[in-house]
């Protein structure tokens, strides 16, 4: 099954868990978002986890230096899942799974801003991270880019698990129908919508038929 992830790309903490309460039941992630972490801090991580124990709980870190230091921050906080930048040096990426081994946690390489998506996935696989994340961010969107014209190449390149993030809403998931993704992230369809719930119900539905 496809999994749902909840991006709350949010400054309150409070409204952060609250959306969370209400899409619960139809996400199997929870992101703190990176402007979440970047206001709140740690205590973002450690608040969603201790709220949704059952949840895999992700730590959009974007992690490009220090990659030991910020995997094992997210993780005692109570992250399952770190992301680290596929950009950053190697020995960057390195040390990030170097802290996944002694911290039992999994690591997302988000490919955003990565040109040669398929070269990097090469080194991604053989140092042992565990999702490959195709990624169109917002500033690109307002440019009226998607992740979709990429992540056909990457899913079919790959034998990581394949996340993907920008824009995805109950209508344009189709494009990812038959592309074997594992995770995909919605942030604003759920998080900008009047009521949540549904709209998040709305993207459980339409993930049915994606395999």
């Amino acid at each position: 099954m496809v999994k749902l992830q909840v991006a709350l790309d949010l400054l309150d903490l409070k409204k952060a868990v609250e959306i969370a309460r209400q899409v619960e039941e139809f996400v199997e992630f929870i992101e703190a978002g990176t402007p979440l972490i970047k206001k709140v801090g740690m205590e973002s991580v450690r608040e969603l986890k201790e709220s949704f124990q059952s949840k895999v709980i992700v730590a959009d870190m974007k992690t490009m230096d220090t990659g030991y230091l910020e995997v094992e921050m997210a993780a005692t906080a109570g992250a399952d899942v770190v992301s680290v930048l596929a950009a950053a040096p190697n020995s960057t990426i390195i040390s990030a799974v170097d802290a996944k081994k002694d911290y039992g946690v999994e690591i997302m390489a988000d490919l955003i801003g990565v040109k040669d998506k398929i070269e990097r996935l090469r080194f991604l696989e053989r140092i042992g991270v565990d999702y490959v994340l195709v990624h169109t961010g917002i500033d690109e969107q307002k440019k009226g880019l998607s992740p979709f014209s990429d992540v056909r190449e990457v899913s079919e390149k790959t034998n990581l698990k394949v996340a993907v993030a920008g824009g995805i809403n109950d209508k344009n998931v189709k494009n990812l129908k038959g592309l074997g993704i594992d995770v995909v992230i919605v942030g604003g369809f759920i998080t900008k919508s009047e009521n949540p719930t549904v709209a998040a119900k709305k993207m459980r539905d339409a993930l049915t038929w994606l395999k």
